[in-house]
């Protein structure tokens, strides 16, 4: 980090695309149902990832963050993801 950048945190949150079988989610609902924790009726697992970034302005940052999700993160054929910035 140079000084004149900034630390911008983000949390990633990665899950599976609409119509995309799930069957790890399928699998804990079956088990929250038949375990009578609850009347749940649809379970998405996915990722967690959060992120530090140290760049000169919250864009850059914001750019350098969507190329990791796309380029690292996601499978774009099966998975999407959003962020969000976090305040430390």
């Amino acid at each position: 980090m140079t000084l004149n950048e900034e630390v911008f945190k983000f949390k990633v949150e990665v899950i599976l695309k609409k119509g995309v079988l799930d069957p790890q989610g399928e699998a804990i609902k079956q088990s929250i149902n038949i375990n009578n924790l609850g009347n749940i009726l649809d379970v998405k697992q996915g990722k967690l990832f959060e992120l530090t970034a140290s760049s000169k302005n919250r864009e850059q940052a914001i750019k350098e963050v969507e190329r990791i999700c796309a380029d690292l993160l996601t499978n774009s054929v099966i998975e999407e993801f959003k962020y969000y910035e976090v305040s430390e």
